[in-house]
Order: structure tokens, then C-alpha cells, then sequence
């Protein structure tokens, strides 16, 4: 507990500026003139950056909130949680916080702007460990800001652009998914299996997006990892809780013959948060092994996993545009807006002969293609070239330098 009786702006100021969930530490400023549980469970989600209120859920339900907001502070390096206003606590939200204290045992931080508590906070500090500071101690004025010093993500070249991910042309399928697996599934390289590469730029901006987009983990860790093993629908439905590190370093995927069989896929840094948050709201809420990609907390009425995507601005790369010819002195007219072509490709089928329906590639782009000469390249550590824009690749000589 922090008291702050006289209601200094510098020592508001000092808790906004410690705000920095990269480094775990998060401030939230309550919503003012409400004093709901859900509010709150809302305004914590806000400052872990997911949006919010949550979609899916009854409106006066308040358990989902808490639920995700402690599978994301789990997930995430969060071990700081600073609350300002807390002298305007209710006895329920205070409830609340103390039980998403229990869950995470992330580190609380009331800051009472006034001069006495109230009887009831009071009452219930005494039942769990905690500490009375000044203000003046623990909320000193703010240091300035360092000249040349960005927030993470505030240049993002690709900000509000589409981005056509070659992993993505495979994600459409019209098999159906293989029965639950117990395999030890071997490592997709030693099976000769290397997913698209993403240049850094796009996987920055692709990690930028996947975490804001959504508070629901299972739909954004069920798109990451489509993005990182270029999976299709049928694989990501086998996916189980116990499929997934608990580190999230690792998922496993398993298949029923038609492809390159199961495969344990390594999990980038950036999408690590994702799934571990999916399996932790599993955890959290009944200790069970259930599909990863699915809700325990039964929300209905999400978007599909394509529609997920599109909302990202996130697709498979689309057939090109026909040229259009305009007469010199005109002005050119706007771009009409295009309709997102998924199509269903079988080249990751192990006989594409055997595939259940031929494919539809209505014009898009085959993805890079798993030849020999390619597989030795990769396993030697030679990365084909950058996919995505022309002006963000690296120049040719680089490229050329490289391999």
C-alpha cells in the first residue's frame, strides 16, 4: 500500500511514467466514475495492450475478464501490478484483486490517494502479507525522457499495410482433422520440413499486430501459429493443451498420413506469450487437456479464424491485379477494395494425388517450394531471400554475399 494523502500530480506522474510491460511492470488508471468489477477487469486488460470490453461472453459475466487477465499476466513477464485510485476500491473489486494476486502472484501496488484508508481495505490488508509506504519513497518524481529513446514498436514501417504471408496459402483445408495422438512427434527439421521465412520487419509488425488484436488467447495463438509452421485448419484443430511446452518454446502438431505426418514445430520468441496464455486459460480454469485452440470459458459468436486474419490485415499472398490504363491529364481513380483470396493448396500433401478435393488456387502464388536443394540450403543455414516488400528487402548484393 502507497499513501499519497495530499494527491500529488508528481507522484500520479512518477506511477504513469513506471508503466512499461516489456519490462513487467504495469500501471492502471481506473475508469473514472464507475465501480464495476468487470470495469476493472477491463482497464487491467487494457494496460497489458489486448482491447477491450471482450466479445463472446454474457454481458454481466464477470469470471472470463479475471480469467484472461491472469492467463496474459501468467503468459507475459508481467510481475508488477501498480493501481491508482485505490481509495475508491469497493469491497468486490478488492476481492477481485486480491484473488488475481493469489492466481499470478504478480507483486500489488495501492496507491491511496487520500489521507486515511477505508475500513474495509484496512480489514482486509491485515489477512495477507503487505507493507505501508510514503509515496515520497516509492513514487519519486519522474526521470526525464532520454533524448533518441523510442518506445518499443512506435516505428513500424508496415503500420496499416496488408501482408501476404506465404504460410497462409496452406491454411485452407477440406479434410477432416486425426483423432487425439499421444506420439513423440520428431522435430519438423528433422523431417526436412522448413516453414516460409518471414524478413524481420514483417514478423516485428506480424507480432505487433497478433498482440493487440485481440484479448481471446486461443484465436490469436491459433493464427500465430499458423504464421510460424504454415499449418492448415485440419493440423491446428489436432493441437492439445499437453502439445505445448510450458515454456511455450515447442507445439506439436499431428496429422493422420495425408501430409508430412506429426511434427514438433520450435516457437518463436514473439509467439511464446500467445500459446502459453491459450494453455494457462485451460489450466486456470479446470486443469484439464483440452483442444488448445478452443475456449474453456465458452465464448460464442468470434469470427473464423480467416476473418481473424483479415481483421490483422493478414492474408496469403493474392493474385496480381490487372493493370489498369488511364489517359494522360486524368486524375487516376481510387483503387477499387479487394476481396481476400484464400485458396486451398496441397503442396505440403505428402501425395497431392491423394488430397480429398483438388486444389483452388485461383491465381495466387504457389509458396516457396520444399525442393532438395532448398532443404540443403536451410539445414546449412542459408535462408532463402526476404518475402514481402520490394523496398524493405535487402539489397542484392547482400543477398548474394550471404549465400
Amino acid at each position: 500500500m502507497v499513501l499519497d494523502p495530499y494527491d500529488d500530480v508528481i507522484h500520479t506522474r512518477a506511477a504513469l511514467a513506471s508503466h512499461a510491460p516489456h519490462d513487467g511492470r504495469i500501471t492502471v488508471h481506473p475508469t473514472p466514475g464507475t465501480d464495476s468489477v468487470i470495469a476493472l477487469a477491463y482497464d487491467i486488460l487494457a494496460a497489458l495492450g489486448k482491447p477491450v470490453p471482450l466479445d463472446g461472453y454474457r454481458q454481466l459475466d464477470t469470471a472470463p475478464a479475471w480469467s484472461i487477465a491472469a492467463a496474459w499476466i501468467l503468459a507475459t513477464p508481467i510481475t508488477h501490478l501498480t493501481l491508482l485510485r485505490a481509495h475508491l476500491l469497493t469491497p468486490h473489486r478488492l476481492k477481485e484483486l486480491l484473488a488475481l494476486r493469489r492466481r499470478t502472484g504478480v507483486r500489488l501496488v495501492l496507491v491511496c490517494h487520500h489521507r486515511a484508508m477505508r475500513a474495509f481495505l484496512e480489514r482486509e490488508l491485515q489477512q495477507v502479507e503487505h507493507t505501508i509506504t510514503e509515496a515520497s519513497a516509492l513514487l519519486p518524481a519522474p526521470e526525464p525522457a532520454t533524448p533518441g529513446r523510442q518506445a518499443p514498436g512506435l516505428l513500424r514501417p508496415l503500420a496499416n499495410r496488408w501482408i501476404g504471408l506465404p504460410a497462409l496459402t496452406t491454411l485452407i483445408a477440406d479434410d477432416e482433422p486425426a483423432s487425439p495422438c499421444q506420439c513423440a512427434a520428431p522435430m519438423a527439421a528433422e523431417q526436412d520440413f522448413f516453414p516460409p521465412v518471414m524478413p524481420a520487419l514483417t514478423e516485428a509488425e506480424v507480432a505487433w499486430r497478433l498482440h493487440r488484436a485481440t484479448a481471446h488467447p486461443y484465436l490469436a495463438a491459433q493464427l500465430a501459429t499458423a504464421v510460424f509452421t504454415a499449418a492448415c485448419t485440419t493440423q491446428l484443430d489436432t493441437v492439445h493443451v499437453h502439445d505445448v511446452a510450458l515454456d511455450g518454446s515447442t507445439v506439436t502438431l499431428h496429422d493422420h498420413g495425408l501430409r508430412r505426418g506429426c511434427m514438433t514445430h520450435p516457437v518463436p520468441t514473439w509467439a511464446r506469450p500467445l500459446l502459453r496464455a491459450a494453455a494457462l486459460i485451460w489450466r486456470l480454469k479446470a486443469s484439464t487437456n483440452g483442444p488448445l485452440f478452443t475456449d474453456p470459458l465458452g465464448s460464442t459468436g468470434l469470427p473464423p479464424l480467416t476473418a481473424f486474419a483479415e481483421s490483422c490485415k493478414l492474408r496469403p499472398p493474392q493474385p496480381p491485379r490487372p493493370k489498369r490504363r488511364r489517359r494522360k491529364g486524368t486524375t487516376p481513380a481510387p483503387k477499387p477494395h479487394q476481396e481476400t483470396v484464400w485458396p486451398v493448396c496441397t503442396v505440403h500433401y505428402r501425395r497431392p494425388w491423394a488430397a480429398p478435393e483438388p486444389e483452388r488456387m485461383h491465381g495466387c502464388p504457389y509458396p516457396p517450394p520444399h525442393t532438395q536443394r532448398t532443404i540443403d540450403r536451410r539445414k546449412k543455414g542459408w535462408l532463402p531471400p526476404d518475402y514481402g516488400l520490394r523496398e524493405l528487402q535487402a539489397p542484392h548484393w547482400l543477398l548474394e554475399s550471404s549465400l
